[in-house]
């Protein structure tokens, strides 16, 4: 990748430094409001460039498809293009989300079953199996989102981290000695969402980005549905029918905002390639190239 950098060096005068808080940035023309993102190395040309909000890969106008192999796209510091490899990583960071929303619906699924019902039954006995594979799903969604700030990135991963140990401590600790599961234990006993919450704070996250990032309304729902619910549980300001309310709309918008995540074009969760690629080169490289942005903008 450092090397399709370097041979992405020659751009337009009109390129565009991109934001940093999200994974991409949406398509527009030469003319629109962009943030420096190299605010500490770039000189006084490139402070003129101007500021967006809007988040999505940098095309180069061509309409937006499931497979983008044979398109360029002019991004902020040079050309680039859809690689297989690309299209693995993307394939393999929805295939997460899915896993976790499927997980999720299965064992929410349960506190809408009667008890005695023989299908009910069996969810509630796998519930932690069902929980671990969610959790699984979204540490690899974590790990391959595309962001272009590392910290943010990090800060996710960290919290998800959190949430996994917190998770495994509590059913170690305090559900397996009561021979009951970690789920049935965090039911039961609401400060218990200390210990899975950070987990659920990862995944909240991560949704919040996606709808920034592509106004999706199923996700920005969520970014509010997923934290009201469980500080609901916690501090005791939720009854059940309000939880289990909140709950069946988590679950429906979970499943929507997974499906819709393939009906992007491939580019939409790579971003803008050539900033990723720019942060991997050498300092001085990077400063080499400052400059000869700097003269094109003159």
């Amino acid at each position: 990748m450092v090397h399709a950098a370097r041979r992405a060096l020659p751009l337009p005068a009109s390129y565009a430094i991109l934001p940093l808080v999200s994974s991409s940035v949406a398509s527009s023309s030469s003319s629109r409001r962009v943030s420096s993102t190299s605010a500490s190395t770039s000189s006084s040309a490139i402070s003129r460039a101007r500021s967006s909000s809007r988040c999505g890969a940098v095309g180069g106008g061509s309409q937006p498809t499931l497979d983008d192999s044979t398109a360029v796209y002019q991004g902020s510091y040079g050309p680039w293009s859809v690689e297989p490899s690309d299209v693995r990583e993307v394939i393999l960071y929805r295939s997460g989300l899915v896993t976790a929303a499927i997980s999720f619906v299965l064992a929410a699924s349960s506190a809408f079953i009667p008890e005695g019902n023989v299908v009910g039954d069996i969810i509630r006995q796998d519930r932690d199996f069902l929980y671990t594979i969610g959790a699984g799903g979204l540490g690899l969604s974590l790990l391959l989102i595309h962001i272009y700030v590392t910290p943010i990135k990090r800060f996710l991963q960290l919290l998800w981290m959190l949430g996994v140990c917190g998770s495994l401590g509590a059913y170690l600790t305090v559900a397996k000695p009561l021979n009951e599961s970690l789920i049935d234990y965090v039911i039961n006993n609401p400060t218990a969402v200390w210990f899975v919450g950070p987990l659920f704070a990862a995944l909240t996250g991560l949704v919040f980005k996606e709808g920034l990032c592509y106004g999706k309304l199923e996700a920005g729902i969520l970014t509010f549905i997923i934290p009201g619910l469980l500080l609901g549980h916690l501090t005791g300001l939720l009854d059940d029918g309000a939880k289990l309310g909140l709950l069946g709309v988590w679950m429906a918008l979970f499943v929507v905002f997974a499906a819709r995540k393939f009906q992007q074009p491939i580019k939409d969760d790579i971003g803008d390639k050539s900033v990723f690629m720019f942060n991997a080169l050498p300092e001085e490289e990077r400063k080499a190239l400052l400059e000869k942005l700097e003269q094109q903008l003159e």
